[in-house]
């Protein structure tokens, strides 16, 4: 979740320049000992450079490196000229940064700490090292704040435990105490943290990274002591837990993760439901190997013929109702009728509805959330036809009132064929290829877009796979948490190959992919008969 995994490497850099970007590279090399009082750095900016993060810093080289993605192309501006910082942001932020890695991160973690304290030590120094250049230079904060808040790892709070907790407070609280963004910026981020931590315990993290605050450039020995410090406050012992603790994979992300997708997308200008939907385009849209084609007359004839029993599947047994009318016959309703009257008085067209008529209707039903998330690895290849038309099909038949529906495809990634509330004029053909790693990232953007947890709806996730998973222990345990949410989870299991079962499900062997198709559209229309 940090601006890149590690900002200071030991060693040498092996990246290369890049002709196209030479001025870049000699424009802020001649630019950063304004930055730093140094004039024995120099800057690479190139595609690529920082070996995969966005910038860093490497002090045995007295080298920056800037990826030259947070730029975009060499002739977007000209670096010699002042004001072409206005224009490359993001970029000129990162060189903020890392210049202020440059002159205050003089310290070195010492031989033998333990990971877990080393990273800590590292967490600490990111708004250190930003609070002491902005003591330094004070208007180079709306750069620092511009890296912050565009470049934070969205994916940075998977779960709602202290240790992730305690990373956003470092990331974000940490930095208002440094005057880089405002509190009011991270006003949900620190619900959401106090919400895991407690106010004691965050509280007591606040001193630490206060107390980092005022610690010398150099003093490496301070830094690690309060790294063990926090620590201890979340309950960690370095000596029987010497790494970071992994996030549960079977785990959903909770009020961490949406408070940090609050704060990103307000940063961004973005309501979180638009910043949710920009995150899953860019990284669930289907590869490009993948075809789109025109539907054929039997998918047609099936979308219409699957709306059909969706209707009938809430449209049966009417029960006796009232139904108000503007036109009798009916039951007058006096306070209608007066403000019809005074509707028609004042010349507007009246919409009130005086009258109120007997009449049977069908009884009020829930809308169905449905899920279906397809298996694309190479053994499930005879099925991919198949769950591809099941998407479109699935689309065009679901009225909004009846269901809302999704399809997802997991091989490597996760993919999303088709988005809820949408109907595809295109069929999205799945291209099976590799293993089945994308379940567990399918099975939570299939409750990230249906909020399959929720109570209070009717919801079901179908899964049309074999059960051959790398990780089928987490998967297990997501699963566990869905049904006992009451969302139920119907597994469609070719006969013909060997798989797992997993539990809380209900599975179901199937012959041939129609067979799968025809059990995923009788689950939706049993499940709203039955609500």
């Amino acid at each position: 979740m940090t601006l890149s995994p590690t900002h200071q490497r030991p060693g040498r850099s092996h990246t290369s320049g890049d002709p196209d970007w030479q001025t870049w590279s000699d424009a802020w090399t001649r630019h950063v000992p304004v930055l730093t009082g140094r004039h024995d750095l120099t800057v690479t900016v190139a595609p690529g450079a920082a070996a995969g993060a966005p910038a860093c810093f490497y002090p045995d080289q007295r080298r920056i490196e800037i990826d030259a993605t947070h730029i975009g192309a060499p002739t977007v501006t000209d670096p010699r000229r002042p004001g072409h910082k206005k224009l490359v942001p993001t970029g000129y932020g990162l060189l903020v940064h890392e210049a202020a890695h440059a002159t205050h991160s003089l310290w070195t973690t010492p031989d033998g700490t333990p990971p877990i304290v080393a990273t800590v030590a590292d967490l600490l120094e990111e708004s250190r090292a930003e609070h002491r250049h902005r003591t330094r230079r004070r208007g180079d904060r709306r750069w620092l704040r511009h890296v912050v808040t565009t470049l934070i790892n969205p994916d940075g709070a998977p779960v709602d435990d202290p240790w992730h907790a305690g990373q956003l407070a470092a990331l974000l609280l940490a930095r208002v105490d440094a005057r880089i963004i405002t509190a009011k910026d991270v006003r949900p981020v620190r619900a959401a943290v106090t919400g895991v931590l407690g106010r004691t315990r965050l509280r007591q993290l606040r001193d630490v990274w206060r107390d980092a605050h005022t610690t010398a450039d150099h003093d490496a020995k301070n830094m690690v002591d309060l790294a063990w410090r926090w620590c201890r406050i979340l309950d960690i012992d370095p000596n029987q837990q010497p790494t970071p603790p992994a996030p549960d994979l079977g785990v959903f992300a909770g009020q961490l993760a949406q408070a940090l997708t609050d704060y990103l997308a307000h940063t961004a200008g973005l309501t979180p439901t638009d910043y949710t939907t920009t995150q899953i385009t860019r990284r669930h849209s289907a590869p490009a190997l993948w075809q789109r084609r025109d539907p054929t007359d039997a998918e047609r004839a099936a979308a219409r013929t699957l709306a059909t029993r969706l209707r009938q599947a809430r449209t049966r047994h009417p029960e006796p109702a009232t139904r108000p009318s503007p036109v009798p016959p009916g039951r007058l309703r006096t306070r209608h009728a007066i403000t019809a009257r005074a509707q028609a008085d004042a010349g507007s067209m009246p919409t009130a509805t005086p009258w109120q008529r007997r009449t049977t209707q069908p009884p009020p039903k829930p809308t169905l959330h449905l899920a279906v998330l397809a298996d694309a690895s190479g053994s499930m290849r005879p099925y991919a036809q198949a769950m591809s038309s099941t998407g479109w099909i699935l689309a065009h038949a679901a009225r909004s009132r009846d269901a809302v529906t999704t399809t997802i495809a997991f091989g490597a990634t996760a993919t999303l064929l088709v988005p809820p509330r949408q109907r595809p004029t295109h069929v999205l053909d799945i291209n099976p290829a590799g293993g089945t790693h994308g379940f567990l990232d399918a099975v939570k953007l299939a409750d990230t877009l249906l909020h399959l947890r929720q109570p209070g709806r009717l919801r079901m996730l179908a899964v049309v796979s074999d059960g051959d998973l790398p990780d089928p222990d987490p998967a297990q345990r997501l699963i566990t948490t869905l049904y006992r949410s009451g969302c139920p989870v119907l597994w469609l299991r070719p006969a013909n190959l060997p798989g797992h079962t997993f539990t809380h499900t209900t599975t179901l062997l199937v012959d041939d992919p129609i067979q799968a198709v025809t059990a995923v559209a009788d689950a939706a229309v049993t499940a709203l008969e039955q609500s």
